[in-house]
């Protein structure tokens, strides 16, 4: 095993003494080719390209001397000393720290980022990396290849926004671009790279002086609440929107962080709004221009990012990027049908009679949903003489598949 692995963060500048004594002394170094080409790097010392981090860690807790790790950035930040830390290679590691590539982006483009949201894009969680961008108004994205900002602008189709592209941060060849999403794919752009995501709908502002109190998204903003009261979106919602029904939808759906959400017959925009507010991206579809209309007020009202498209289910869904989690609020077992084609991992509906319940319920179990029915009841009293005033009946239909759940 190593006698002891040091890992130095390396943003371009000269290394500091700390970080010189331990390469000096260092019989192995692994980084990228950059990193290795460092004239403090010892001529004799064995060295590493770092590609697979797993490899390298079982490489470097088989040797009998002492290790450096280079890395860009802070690399306790997305960085290698999960890697190295993890219990399975029993390394003890010391950290020399540098700014990491996100601060070092913000810094460049002049702007505050303790209000951002920051994600790794890779080819598997690029998807999840768009859909933060879809739902939240500044989030800096950590690329790899074949998840840069080409592949980021390509999935944002028809969400605008506002790329800042920071290449090469803290090389000779560092260059800074800024281009909107639709552009993006228009260039070829150098690793490493950070793109900053920036545009839609702001969050309410909030205090002048001393900012925030948490990283990224503050939870606390808009009113408390999962769901908010029916008068809050003026009146007039629909069968499927009260405010019960949509606790429970939202409570079946557990839309979060990451996800993307289909609200189908989006009406009022109440549900569409509450699952953005929850931190997933949302497109809300609706035949009728004036439930468009009033999603993109019910958005503004609450700052949450929506993409509403007028149209038609079922037609109007087979260009729609993949969803995780699906609200159908009207459209029937046709458009149920059509969206369990699509094998989102839960579906949730509501049926006004048991006839219309049991034909949902058959088609999601059809396509190997696991199906739960419930017939929720809600009334309403008026507490000084304790009597109904209003009462609302509707089955609640939500299919979970199995090979995609949680």
């Amino acid at each position: 095993m190593a006698d002891r692995v040091t890992v130095i963060g390396w943003d371009g500048s000269p290394l500091t003494a700390a970080a010189r004594s331990a390469l000096g002394a260092a019989t192995l170094v692994a980084g990228a080719a950059h990193h290795l080409a460092l004239p403090e790097v010892p001529p004799a010392a064995e060295r590493i390209r770092l590609g697979s981090l797993a490899l390298a860690a079982r490489r470097i807790a088989a040797h009998r001397g002492t290790a450096v790790v280079l890395a860009d950035g802070d690399p306790g930040f997305f960085g290698v000393v999960r890697t190295l830390r993890a219990p399975e290679f029993g390394l003890e590691v010391e950290v020399v720290p540098a700014v990491s590539s996100v601060a070092t982006a913000f810094a460049r483009a002049g702007m505050p980022w303790d209000d951002a949201q920051v994600v790794v894009a890779h080819p598997r969680t690029l998807r999840r990396a768009v859909n933060v961008c879809r739902a939240h108004a500044k989030v800096a994205v950590l690329t790899a290849p074949g998840a840069g900002p080409a592949e980021l602008g390509l999935l944002l189709e028809g969400v605008h926004r506002t790329f800042v592209i920071c290449e090469e941060l803290g090389t000779e060849r560092e260059q800074v671009s800024v281009v909107t999403s639709d552009k993006a794919a228009d260039h070829s752009w150098r690793d490493p790279n950070v793109v900053i995501v920036i545009g839609g709908t702001a969050p309410p502002a909030g205090p002048a002086e001393g900012g925030g109190w948490i990283a990224g998204r503050d939870p606390a903003t808009g009113p408390r609440g999962w769901v908010q009261p029916d008068e809050t979106y003026g009146g007039g919602l629909g069968e499927g929107e009260t405010e019960l029904l949509r606790a429970a939808q939202l409570a079946r759906l557990g839309p979060r962080v990451g996800d993307l959400v289909w609200d189908i017959g989006c009406g009022s925009g109440a549900f569409a709004a509450e699952a953005a507010r929850a931190g997933a991206a949302v497109i809300a579809v609706d035949r009728l221009p004036r439930a468009c209309e009033r999603t993109d007020a019910a958005a503004r009202h609450f700052g949450v990012q929506l993409q509403v498209i007028h149209g038609t289910a079922p037609h109007v869904l087979e260009n729609l990027p993949e969803p995780d989690v699906v609200r159908v609020g009207g459209g029937g077992a046709a458009v149920v049908s059509a969206v369990a084609d699509r094998r989102p991992q839960r579906i949730v509906t509501h049926a006004a009679t048991r006839d219309a319940a049991e034909l949902v319920g058959r088609d999601l179990t059809e396509h190997g949903y696991r199906v739960e029915c419930a017939l929720l009841q809600s009334v309403e009293l008026d507490t000084r003489a304790w009597t109904e005033t209003e009462r609302n009946v509707a089955f609640l239909l939500s299919g979970v598949l199995p090979d995609r759940a949680p």
